[in-house]
This record gives structure tokens, sequence and C-alpha cells, in this order.
């Protein structure tokens, strides 16, 4: 029998195949990006034979770049070694029905290497796993949660790309925060994606329009932070997919159009100790009352900013979203319930979490929740000090460190950190820095239509 709320163990995906609700599961991981790859499975077949064993996918995946070509210079895998296979493991845990989807379940997959059968070390589950097992030394587990704001436009995936994913017509034609309206001329698609989410097994909160037109959030309820990034990967492959069936789009770009807001995502965080929030307590910083744990944790958190910003700013575009006055951070600061900072804390006793308002849309989950619980389990290794509470308009300090401008800035950043090195092991700094130098690589050769609107005739 299906486990309440659309999640399946393997007695419930049998008893549905058997009765024909169910007729394909979908076998699932995502790569450096964030996108879903994986396979589709005849469920009889996924029953008797896949669940248990799992299958093999082709070691390239995790050194291609959004072309889907593979990128020379990785050691984890490359012609010379003849790109062979590593195995995808399924997590039951993770398996649901996939409403958007007729007849179809979907898990998610640990990646483990054929030759030592270790989880593969540069995988993006991987990393924040071996994050939340050094959290568990110390004795916390993390609660977290995902604010996803996204762009809707009218025009099909495929009409966007034959317009060269310029002049789209955004669903909504003037500023919807909040907007009611707005929003409901939009329900047809943020209400069938929030029906979609529920039936499979992800709980909702609510939708609400934001600053930019045809610009939405959709905010999933918290959970401990593994199972938060698979929601969050599982919601942004709903998303994509109900848009493409809706014969519309939709983007995660984090600034899609240079107008018009960006897009956020949001992470809350808060530690716990058994079923105590270890963020709430006696320690008066103003009108937050909070523990040691708090102050270090996020101290940890804001010093490693900087070297860790790949992870909270992935892609060359994520870099625009952060400019004075934009409702995106551009100085690294904390406050309480303000919207200018970097570090926002909210809720109090235990409600009390770290808003996180640096990470845009684009974010693959995995990495960004395992930056920002290696930052802060160093934190409290060193019992880092927090810098002072800020008071005002975080966008007008003149002495406060800044986010890196561009991408180009960040990886050296990254790549030298000798903190990324002791809490993410070298293997993964070499690999994740190579993976971004070829991103930002990639865009310094391009010709982009700026270029040609600024130079084609006036240069």
């Amino acid at each position: 029998m299906a486990q309440e709320c659309g999640r399946l163990d393997i007695e419930g995906l049998a008893a549905q195949v058997e009765v024909g609700a169910i007729d394909t599961v979908v076998v699932a991981f995502t790569d450096h990006y964030g996108r879903v790859h994986g396979k589709r499975f005849d469920a009889l077949f996924f029953v008797n034979d896949v669940w248990e064993t799992g299958t093999h996918g082709c070691n390239y995946l995790l050194t291609a770049d959004m072309e889907m070509a593979p990128v020379p210079g990785y050691r984890y895998a490359n012609w010379e070694l003849g790109y062979g296979d590593f195995h995808m493991v399924p997590d039951i845990a993770t398996m649901r029905v996939a409403d958007w989807l007729p007849s179809t379940a979907i898990v998610l997959c640990d990646l483990v290497d054929n030759a030592t059968h270790d989880l593969v070390a540069v995988a993006p589950r991987t990393i924040l796993r071996r994050q939340v097992q050094r959290l568990a030394s110390h004795g916390f587990t993390a609660m977290a949660a995902s604010e996803l704001e996204y762009y809707l436009y009218e025009e099909t995936y495929r009409e966007a790309a034959d317009k060269g994913f310029s002049d789209l017509t955004s669903v909504g034609w003037y500023s919807e925060d909040y907007h009611l309206m707005q929003g409901a001329r939009e329900e047809f698609y943020n209400g069938a994606v929030r029906r979609h989410l529920a039936a499979s097994g992800i709980p909702v909160e609510s939708s609400k329009g934001e600053f930019g037109r045809g610009q939405h959030e959709m905010n999933i309820r918290y959970s401990e932070i593994l199972e938060m990034a698979d929601r969050h990967t599982i919601m942004k492959l709903l998303m994509k997919d109900t848009a493409d069936t809706l014969g519309m789009s939709a983007t995660f770009m984090a600034k899609p159009e240079t107008d018009q807001a960006g897009s956020s995502c949001h992470i809350h965080l808060s530690l716990w100790s058994g079923e105590e929030n270890a963020f709430a307590g006696e320690v008066e910083i103003g009108s937050i009352r909070c523990t040691e744990t708090f102050t270090r944790f996020l101290g940890g958190w804001m010093r490693h900013t900087e070297e860790l910003m790949p992870f909270f700013a992935p892609t060359v575009n994520s870099y625009k979203r952060y400019q004075e006055a934009s409702w995106a951070p551009t100085n690294i600061a904390w406050s309480f319930d303000n919207r200018t900072a970097g570090f926002r804390i909210v809720g109090v006793g235990p409600s009390l979490r770290i808003e996180c308002r640096i990470p845009g849309a684009d974010v693959n989950p995995y990495l960004v929740y395992a930056a920002a619980l290696a930052a802060g389990i160093d934190g409290i290794e060193n019992e880092t000090g927090v810098p002072e509470m800020f008071s005002g308009d975080v966008y007008a300090a003149q002495d406060l460190p800044s986010v890196p401008g561009t991408l180009a800035a960040a990886i050296p950043l990254f790549a030298a950190s000798d903190f990324v090195r002791s809490a993410m092991t070298p293997e993964v700094q070499e690999h994740y820095a190579h993976f971004f130098s070829d991103e930002a690589a990639a865009y310094d050769v391009a010709v982009t239509d700026w270029e040609r609107v600024r130079y084609f005739d006036r240069i």
C-alpha cells in the first residue's frame, strides 16, 4: 500500500504495479548543474530486478558541460580512462508517485563507484551526504527549506528556443508581488504545480506573486536537509515538465531579463538536537535570543561565503542578480528581519533560523546546502565569532565585505581555499574548480546579443 501523501515503499509500488496504476519508474540523479538525468524503467522490471541492485550510467555525465559535451581535464573521468560506468543505486526513501506524469513513480539515486563500491566523491548528493554526516558527529541534524522563484512565459520551450530566448511574452504584464488578481491569471499553472507537488509526497505551503512580470515563488514545507535537497530537485523537474505540458515555459535563471528582478532561492536553515532547536537559547543579541551554536554556525557561514560563492552562484548569469536595491544582497552582513542583508534572521524560539538570501534560483540544491553546512560546521569547530549585527540599509554600507562580482572573480577564491580543500576534500575542490572554470571560459569566447545590439552599426 502506498504511504501517505504520495510516498511509496517497495511494497506499495509493487501493489500499484499489480493493479496497473503505475507502469513506469523514473530512476534519477542530478549532474553538477542540478539537471536531472536517468532512465525510465518498466515498473514490473524495476520491482523484480532494479530496486535492490540498481543500474548503470556513463560517468561522463559528471564531466559534461551544458551541451552534454565531455569536457577534458577531469581526473574523475576522461577519454584515457574510457568513460566507464558508475552505479545508480536507488534510495528507496526518496521514492514517490510522480503525479505530474501518467502512471509513473520516481526515485532518486546515490552514485557508486563500480570498482571501489564507495559513493562517487564528486557526485552532488554524495557531497551533501558527507556534510550531513560531519554535522551528525557533532550531535546535530539540519532542517532546511528552499524558496524557489521563477518566471513564466507564454511561449513553449521550443518556441522560446526558436526565438533565441529573446522577446518572450511574460504571463504577467506588471509587477505582481503578493498581487492576488494577477496571481489568479497564472493559477492555471501555479495551482497545477501545487496539486502535483502535494500528490507527489512534497508538502506545499504556498505560492505567491513576486516582484517581476510573470514571476512567482513556490514554497514547500521544510524538512531534514537531504530530504529538502531531494524535494527541491523533484520540484524543479515537476515545474518544468508541467510548463511543457501546458504549452508554456518556466525559467530558473537567476537573472533572465535585464530590466526585471532576479530570481532567488532563499534557503532557510536551523540545527536541531533531538526535538530541540539548537539555535534557540538565552544569549541576547538585540531582539534575538539564541545559543553559541547559532552564533558560531552563522559566523562560520559568513566567514567562508566568498570562498564558497560558486556553490551559491554557479553560473555567469548568477552574478547579474546582485544589484543594489534589487532585493538581492550585495554585501555580506546579518540582521534581524532585514531583506537588505545577505543573512536575514527570522523566527523566535523553536522557529529561529537563518535565511540566506545569497543563492539564486539556478543553484544545485545539494551543493548549496553542502556549502552552508561545511561553513557552519567550521564555525562550530573553531568557535568562530559572529560579526556585529547590522542595523539599517546594508546596500548603503561602505565597510562590509561584498559578494564577488563575477563567476570569474569567485573561482580563484574557491580554487585556492584551504577551507574548501579541508572541509570538502582536495578531489571535490579540484573537480568543481575545473567545472566552474570551464563554464566561465565558455562565456568568455561567446558573442552575445548585448554585443551585437551595442556595437553592430555604432562601432
